[in-house]
């Protein structure tokens, strides 16, 4: 079972400089509440996608997606294989341009940026598979996260705060990363993402291909890292273990979102159970 954090009205302890204390990261126990207990400031859209049309040639992937990250929040995108998740993701960090619509991060249109310069304006991302530098150490892969800072006295200091977030990582930071097991890797890739200071943080199936032991690691780490203040957009498959530490969620179908709502809502959607978790229907339609 997943551990959760609890939610409360008040402003999450910042993972960056003043607030936090040495080696406090709080526990989770229970689902994330609905919108309503977020403070009105972390209410206004941090990341919006609108009306976004999206073509691989002559082929359209994406129909007037309408997707919103608010501040503070966990948001998952959920469907199944081809259904346009990890395209979105593309679309937010500038990896392919949409045909028509608009992307926002605070209120900004980040069409005309680059990658880098998407991930200088406050995103970061945790890329499907982790994608580290498999002949470099642990140590060198979480400095490449932060190439664009200058400020060499807080990367160091910051470097230090993911050893503390990841203590399996500090065991292992003058590794060579493709040593170690894919679990390992993905703390990698998410402390790595974090060395950028990033208001937002993307994350491309980040429970694909670890064992179950990992798989919840990184969602306790997910909810630890959102609950010091990073918002986070995550594609994933796993609708039932995403839903559980979500605040919000979308079903992407074919490029269409099908679903939408508070993840509590969701997850006790029939037609969410039928489709990803073995519900009733599900069970009728395979007999």
């Amino acid at each position: 079972m997943i551990a959760t954090a609890a939610r409360t009205g008040l402003a999450p302890a910042p993972l960056w400089g003043e607030g936090r204390g040495e080696g406090e990261l709080p526990e989770r126990s229970t689902a994330p509440a609905s919108d309503e207990r977020q403070p009105q400031q972390q209410q206004q859209p941090l990341l919006q996608l609108r009306k976004i049309n999206s073509f691989y040639g002559p082929v359209q992937a994406h129909f007037d997606l309408d997707i919103e990250v608010r501040r503070g929040q966990i948001v998952s995108l959920l469907g199944g294989n081809a259904s346009g998740k990890s395209t979105t993701m593309k679309i937010v960090l500038g990896l392919l341009k949409p045909r028509s619509g608009e992307v926002l991060f605070n209120g900004e249109s980040t069409l005309g940026l680059s990658t880098p310069q998407i991930v200088r304006r406050g995103i970061g991302s945790v890329p499907e598979a982790r994608r580290l530098f498999p002949a470099m150490t642990v140590r060198e892969n979480l400095l490449m996260g932060a190439y664009a800072r200058s400020d060499r006295k807080a990367v160091a200091e910051d470097l230090e705060r993911m050893l503390e977030l990841f203590p399996r990582v500090a065991e292992r930071i003058e590794f060579q990363a493709g040593t170690l097991s894919g679990g390992e890797q993905q703390m990698v890739a998410m402390a790595r993402a974090l060395m950028g200071r990033p208001q937002l943080i993307c994350m491309d199936e980040p429970t694909m291909g670890l064992s179950p032991l990992y798989v919840d690691k990184v969602l306790e780490l997910i909810a630890r890292i959102n609950a010091q203040g990073v918002s986070v957009f995550m594609v994933e498959q796993n609708a039932s273990l995403a839903l559980q530490i979500a605040h919000h969620g979308y079903v992407l179908q074919t490029g269409r979102i099908v679903l939408s709502g508070p993840a509590r809502e969701l997850l006790a959607d029939a037609r969410i159970r039928d489709a990803y978790l073995g519900g009733d229907g599900a069970a009728r339609t395979a007999s």
